[in-house]
Protein backbone atom coordinates (compact mmCIF):
# COMPACT_ATOMS: atom_id res chain seq x y z
CA UNK A 1 0.00 0.00 0.00
CA UNK A 2 2.84 2.45 0.89
CA UNK A 3 4.78 1.62 -2.29
CA UNK A 4 1.75 2.48 -4.40
CA UNK A 5 1.43 5.88 -2.76
CA UNK A 6 5.07 6.63 -3.45
CA UNK A 7 4.62 5.83 -7.11
CA UNK A 8 1.58 8.12 -7.25
CA UNK A 9 3.62 10.98 -5.78
CA UNK A 10 6.35 10.52 -8.37
CA UNK A 11 3.85 10.60 -11.13
CA UNK A 12 2.32 13.88 -9.85
CA UNK A 13 5.74 15.62 -9.74
CA UNK A 14 6.65 14.48 -13.21
CA UNK A 15 3.37 15.60 -14.74
CA UNK A 16 3.57 19.24 -13.54
CA UNK A 17 3.51 21.84 -16.35
CA UNK A 18 6.86 23.45 -17.30
CA UNK A 19 5.62 26.94 -16.55
CA UNK A 20 5.02 25.98 -12.93
CA UNK A 21 8.57 24.75 -12.62
CA UNK A 22 9.90 28.09 -14.08
CA UNK A 23 7.83 30.09 -11.59
CA UNK A 24 9.86 28.60 -8.81
CA UNK A 25 13.24 28.74 -10.63
CA UNK A 26 13.13 32.31 -11.98
CA UNK A 27 12.64 34.09 -8.62
CA UNK A 28 15.49 32.10 -7.16
CA UNK A 29 17.87 33.04 -9.97
CA UNK A 30 16.76 36.71 -9.86
CA UNK A 31 17.24 36.89 -6.11
CA UNK A 32 20.68 35.37 -6.44
CA UNK A 33 21.66 37.91 -9.10
CA UNK A 34 20.48 40.82 -6.93
CA UNK A 35 22.38 39.40 -3.97
CA UNK A 36 25.60 39.11 -5.97
CA UNK A 37 25.15 42.64 -7.38
CA UNK A 38 24.46 44.01 -3.92
CA UNK A 39 27.57 42.41 -2.49
CA UNK A 40 29.66 43.70 -5.42
CA UNK A 41 28.27 47.23 -5.05
CA UNK A 42 28.91 47.24 -1.30
CA UNK A 43 32.50 46.11 -1.77
CA UNK A 44 33.00 48.52 -4.68
CA UNK A 45 31.81 51.55 -2.68
CA UNK A 46 34.34 50.73 0.03
CA UNK A 47 37.29 50.72 -2.36
CA UNK A 48 36.14 53.37 -4.87
CA UNK A 49 34.57 56.81 -4.47
CA UNK A 50 32.79 58.48 -7.35
CA UNK A 51 30.75 61.62 -8.09
CA UNK A 52 28.95 63.11 -11.06
CA UNK A 53 29.46 66.66 -9.70
CA UNK A 54 32.72 67.08 -11.59
CA UNK A 55 33.82 69.21 -14.53
CA UNK A 56 36.83 69.89 -16.73
CA UNK A 57 38.76 73.01 -15.75
CA UNK A 58 41.58 74.90 -17.45
CA UNK A 59 43.37 78.22 -17.52
CA UNK A 60 41.37 80.85 -19.37
CA UNK A 61 43.49 83.92 -20.18
CA UNK A 62 41.21 86.87 -20.86
CA UNK A 63 42.85 89.39 -23.19
CA UNK A 64 41.95 93.08 -22.82
CA UNK A 65 43.75 96.20 -24.15
CA UNK A 66 45.77 98.47 -21.88
CA UNK A 67 45.09 101.45 -24.14
CA UNK A 68 42.02 102.54 -26.08
CA UNK A 69 41.63 103.14 -29.81
CA UNK A 70 40.36 101.64 -33.08
CA UNK A 71 41.55 98.15 -34.02
CA UNK A 72 43.88 98.59 -36.99
CA UNK A 73 44.80 94.93 -37.59
CA UNK A 74 43.23 91.69 -36.38
CA UNK A 75 45.33 88.59 -36.97
CA UNK A 76 43.13 85.94 -35.34
CA UNK A 77 39.99 83.95 -36.11
CA UNK A 78 37.61 82.02 -33.89
CA UNK A 79 39.12 78.85 -32.37
CA UNK A 80 42.51 79.53 -33.95
CA UNK A 81 45.63 77.97 -32.44
CA UNK A 82 48.25 80.56 -31.42
CA UNK A 83 51.78 80.38 -30.05
CA UNK A 84 53.27 82.47 -27.28
CA UNK A 85 54.59 85.74 -28.74
CA UNK A 86 52.34 85.80 -31.82
CA UNK A 87 51.03 89.25 -32.78
CA UNK A 88 47.27 88.95 -32.29
CA UNK A 89 45.93 92.47 -32.62
CA UNK A 90 47.13 96.00 -33.27
CA UNK A 91 45.44 99.23 -32.15
CA UNK A 92 45.94 102.40 -34.22
CA UNK A 93 49.22 103.85 -32.84
CA UNK A 94 49.07 107.36 -34.45
CA UNK A 95 47.75 109.18 -31.37
CA UNK A 96 50.32 107.54 -29.13
CA UNK A 97 53.17 108.25 -31.54
CA UNK A 98 52.16 111.93 -31.66
CA UNK A 99 51.96 112.10 -27.87
CA UNK A 100 55.43 110.54 -27.57
CA UNK A 101 56.91 113.06 -30.03
CA UNK A 102 55.32 115.96 -28.14
CA UNK A 103 56.68 114.77 -24.81
CA UNK A 104 60.16 114.21 -26.25
CA UNK A 105 60.12 117.77 -27.66
CA UNK A 106 59.21 119.16 -24.23
CA UNK A 107 62.02 117.12 -22.72
CA UNK A 108 64.54 118.59 -25.15
CA UNK A 109 63.32 122.11 -24.33
CA UNK A 110 63.70 121.42 -20.64
CA UNK A 111 67.23 120.09 -21.12
CA UNK A 112 68.15 123.24 -23.06
CA UNK A 113 66.62 125.40 -20.32
CA UNK A 114 68.63 123.45 -17.77
CA UNK A 115 71.88 124.40 -19.52
CA UNK A 116 70.83 128.07 -19.41
CA UNK A 117 69.84 127.77 -15.77
CA UNK A 118 73.18 126.17 -14.96
CA UNK A 119 74.98 129.10 -16.61
CA UNK A 120 72.83 131.47 -14.60
CA UNK A 121 73.76 129.70 -11.37
CA UNK A 122 77.46 129.95 -12.30
CA UNK A 123 77.12 133.70 -13.02
CA UNK A 124 75.17 134.31 -9.80
CA UNK A 125 77.90 132.51 -7.81
CA UNK A 126 80.53 134.70 -9.42
CA UNK A 127 78.53 137.86 -8.61
CA UNK A 128 78.02 136.60 -5.07
CA UNK A 129 81.78 136.03 -4.55
CA UNK A 130 82.52 139.51 -5.89
CA UNK A 131 79.85 141.06 -3.61
CA UNK A 132 81.23 139.17 -0.58
CA UNK A 133 84.78 140.39 -1.24
CA UNK A 134 83.54 143.94 -1.83
CA UNK A 135 81.52 143.87 1.41
CA UNK A 136 84.44 142.51 3.44
CA UNK A 137 86.75 145.24 2.08
CA UNK A 138 84.31 148.07 2.82
CA UNK A 139 83.49 146.56 6.20
CA UNK A 140 87.15 146.66 7.27
CA UNK A 141 87.59 150.15 5.89
CA UNK A 142 84.43 151.29 7.69
CA UNK A 143 85.69 149.87 10.97
CA UNK A 144 88.94 151.82 10.57
CA UNK A 145 87.06 154.98 9.61
CA UNK A 146 88.55 155.06 6.13
CA UNK A 147 85.30 154.36 4.24
CA UNK A 148 82.04 156.19 4.56
CA UNK A 149 78.93 154.63 5.99
CA UNK A 150 77.19 155.11 2.65
CA UNK A 151 79.77 152.98 0.79
CA UNK A 152 79.56 150.31 3.50
CA UNK A 153 75.73 150.10 3.25
CA UNK A 154 75.90 150.01 -0.56
CA UNK A 155 78.26 147.02 -0.45
CA UNK A 156 75.91 145.30 2.01
CA UNK A 157 72.93 145.85 -0.30
CA UNK A 158 74.89 144.44 -3.26
CA UNK A 159 75.77 141.36 -1.19
CA UNK A 160 72.12 140.84 -0.23
CA UNK A 161 70.99 141.22 -3.85
CA UNK A 162 73.70 138.82 -5.07
CA UNK A 163 72.65 136.22 -2.47
CA UNK A 164 69.01 136.57 -3.54
CA UNK A 165 69.91 136.18 -7.23
CA UNK A 166 71.97 133.10 -6.45
CA UNK A 167 69.09 131.52 -4.50
CA UNK A 168 66.68 132.27 -7.35
CA UNK A 169 69.05 130.78 -9.92
CA UNK A 170 69.44 127.60 -7.85
CA UNK A 171 65.68 127.31 -7.38
CA UNK A 172 65.16 127.73 -11.12
CA UNK A 173 67.78 125.07 -11.80
CA UNK A 174 66.16 122.62 -9.35
CA UNK A 175 62.72 123.32 -10.83
CA UNK A 176 63.90 122.57 -14.37
CA UNK A 177 65.71 119.45 -13.15
CA UNK A 178 62.49 118.18 -11.54
CA UNK A 179 60.61 118.98 -14.74
CA UNK A 180 63.12 116.92 -16.72
CA UNK A 181 62.62 113.93 -14.42
CA UNK A 182 58.85 114.25 -14.81
CA UNK A 183 59.12 114.49 -18.61
CA UNK A 184 61.47 111.50 -18.72
CA UNK A 185 58.84 109.51 -16.80
CA UNK A 186 56.19 110.73 -19.26
CA UNK A 187 58.35 109.65 -22.19
CA UNK A 188 58.74 106.22 -20.63
CA UNK A 189 54.98 105.96 -20.10
CA UNK A 190 54.26 107.16 -23.65
CA UNK A 191 56.66 104.53 -25.00
CA UNK A 192 54.85 101.90 -22.95
CA UNK A 193 51.47 103.10 -24.22
CA UNK A 194 52.76 102.91 -27.77
CA UNK A 195 54.00 99.36 -27.18
CA UNK A 196 50.58 98.44 -25.73
CA UNK A 197 48.99 99.09 -29.13
CA UNK A 198 50.38 95.71 -30.19
CA UNK A 199 48.93 92.75 -28.30
CA UNK A 200 50.85 89.48 -28.29
CA UNK A 201 49.86 86.00 -27.15
CA UNK A 202 50.83 85.40 -23.53
CA UNK A 203 50.78 81.61 -23.90
CA UNK A 204 50.18 78.79 -26.36
CA UNK A 205 46.51 77.99 -26.76
CA UNK A 206 43.32 78.38 -28.71
CA UNK A 207 41.36 81.60 -29.29
CA UNK A 208 37.98 81.50 -27.55
CA UNK A 209 35.06 83.90 -27.02
CA UNK A 210 36.26 86.44 -29.58
CA UNK A 211 34.09 89.55 -29.52
CA UNK A 212 36.26 92.05 -31.41
CA UNK A 213 36.40 92.88 -35.10
CA UNK A 214 38.79 94.94 -37.17
CA UNK A 215 37.71 98.58 -37.01
CA UNK A 216 36.07 98.31 -33.58
CA UNK A 217 36.94 101.02 -31.08
CA UNK A 218 38.09 99.26 -27.93
CA UNK A 219 38.34 100.69 -24.43
CA UNK A 220 40.96 100.01 -21.81
CA UNK A 221 40.30 96.73 -19.92
CA UNK A 222 37.50 95.74 -22.35
CA UNK A 223 37.56 91.91 -22.77
CA UNK A 224 38.11 91.08 -26.44
CA UNK A 225 38.83 87.34 -26.46
CA UNK A 226 40.41 84.60 -24.40
CA UNK A 227 43.29 82.16 -24.86
CA UNK A 228 42.72 78.67 -23.49
CA UNK A 229 45.95 76.61 -23.10
CA UNK A 230 45.94 72.86 -23.67
CA UNK A 231 46.55 71.93 -20.03
CA UNK A 232 43.32 70.63 -18.47
CA UNK A 233 42.38 69.15 -15.13
CA UNK A 234 39.26 68.16 -13.23
CA UNK A 235 37.55 69.71 -10.24
CA UNK A 236 35.38 67.05 -8.60
CA UNK A 237 33.08 68.06 -5.76
CA UNK A 238 33.02 65.02 -3.50
CA UNK A 239 30.74 64.73 -0.49
CA UNK A 240 32.51 65.24 2.80
CA UNK A 241 31.55 61.67 3.75
CA UNK A 242 33.63 60.34 0.83
CA UNK A 243 36.93 61.98 1.81
CA UNK A 244 38.00 59.91 4.83
CA UNK A 245 40.50 57.79 2.89
CA UNK A 246 41.11 60.08 -0.09
CA UNK A 247 44.70 61.31 -0.49
CA UNK A 248 46.85 62.99 -3.16
CA UNK A 249 48.44 60.54 -5.55
CA UNK A 250 45.61 57.99 -5.57
CA UNK A 251 44.72 56.65 -9.06
CA UNK A 252 41.53 57.83 -10.73
CA UNK A 253 39.48 56.37 -13.54
CA UNK A 254 37.85 59.21 -15.49
CA UNK A 255 34.80 59.00 -17.71
CA UNK A 256 34.00 62.01 -19.87
CA UNK A 257 30.45 62.35 -21.15
CA UNK A 258 31.73 63.25 -24.62
CA UNK A 259 33.69 59.98 -24.80
CA UNK A 260 31.29 57.65 -23.02
CA UNK A 261 33.02 54.42 -23.99
CA UNK A 262 36.54 55.43 -22.93
CA UNK A 263 38.20 55.54 -19.55
CA UNK A 264 40.94 58.12 -19.01
CA UNK A 265 43.66 57.76 -16.40
CA UNK A 266 44.42 60.33 -13.75
CA UNK A 267 45.39 60.88 -10.14
CA UNK A 268 44.33 63.00 -7.20
CA UNK A 269 46.45 66.16 -7.20
CA UNK A 270 45.15 68.01 -4.13
CA UNK A 271 42.14 68.51 -1.89
CA UNK A 272 40.85 72.01 -1.16
CA UNK A 273 41.18 73.11 2.47
CA UNK A 274 37.58 74.29 2.68
CA UNK A 275 34.19 73.27 1.40
CA UNK A 276 32.83 74.81 -1.76
CA UNK A 277 30.16 76.68 0.20
CA UNK A 278 32.69 78.12 2.65
CA UNK A 279 34.93 79.35 -0.16
CA UNK A 280 32.06 81.00 -2.07
CA UNK A 281 31.57 84.77 -2.31
CA UNK A 282 28.71 84.64 0.18
CA UNK A 283 29.34 81.72 2.57
CA UNK A 284 26.29 80.38 4.44
CA UNK A 285 25.54 81.72 7.91
CA UNK A 286 24.64 78.69 10.00
CA UNK A 287 24.02 80.53 13.27
CA UNK A 288 20.30 80.85 12.64
CA UNK A 289 17.24 79.19 14.16
CA UNK A 290 16.11 77.46 10.96
CA UNK A 291 19.31 75.45 10.50
CA UNK A 292 19.10 72.30 8.37
CA UNK A 293 22.15 70.06 8.13
CA UNK A 294 23.28 69.49 4.52
CA UNK A 295 26.12 67.25 3.45
CA UNK A 296 28.84 69.58 2.20
CA UNK A 297 31.02 69.06 -0.85
CA UNK A 298 34.76 69.63 -1.04
CA UNK A 299 36.50 70.39 -4.37
CA UNK A 300 39.20 67.86 -5.28
CA UNK A 301 41.68 68.59 -8.07
CA UNK A 302 42.38 65.63 -10.36
CA UNK A 303 45.02 65.72 -13.09
CA UNK A 304 45.37 63.52 -16.16
CA UNK A 305 48.28 61.11 -16.21
CA UNK A 306 47.99 60.37 -19.95
CA UNK A 307 48.29 62.44 -23.09
CA UNK A 308 44.89 63.94 -23.97
CA UNK A 309 46.05 66.32 -26.70
CA UNK A 310 44.34 64.32 -29.46
CA UNK A 311 40.96 64.55 -27.71
CA UNK A 312 38.68 67.57 -27.77
CA UNK A 313 38.55 68.12 -24.01
CA UNK A 314 37.62 71.68 -23.03
CA UNK A 315 36.72 73.49 -19.79
CA UNK A 316 33.16 72.97 -18.64
CA UNK A 317 32.70 69.38 -19.84
CA UNK A 318 30.97 66.98 -17.45
CA UNK A 319 32.97 64.03 -16.14
CA UNK A 320 32.55 61.18 -13.66
CA UNK A 321 35.79 60.40 -11.77
CA UNK A 322 36.22 57.24 -9.74
CA UNK A 323 38.99 57.37 -7.12
CA UNK A 324 40.52 54.18 -5.77
CA UNK A 325 40.84 54.98 -2.06
CA UNK A 326 41.84 51.50 -0.81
Amino acid sequence: MEEKKAEDIVEIEDTRPEYMKKRVLVPCITGLIFLICGIFYAVHTVYYKSTDDAFIEGHVITVAPRVSGPVLKLNIEDNQDVKKGDLLLEIDPNDYQAKLKETKAKLEEAKAALVSADNQVTKSLSDLDFAKNDYERYSKMHDKGISSKQDYEASLNKLTAAQSNNNSAKARYDEIQSSIKRLEAEVEQDELNLSYTKIYAAADGKITNRSVEQGNYVQTAQPMFAIVPEKMWIVANFKETQLANMKPGQPVKIKIDTYGGKNFEGKVDSIQRSTGARASLFPPENAVGSYVKIVQRVPVKIVFTQDISKYNIVPGMSVVPEVKVK
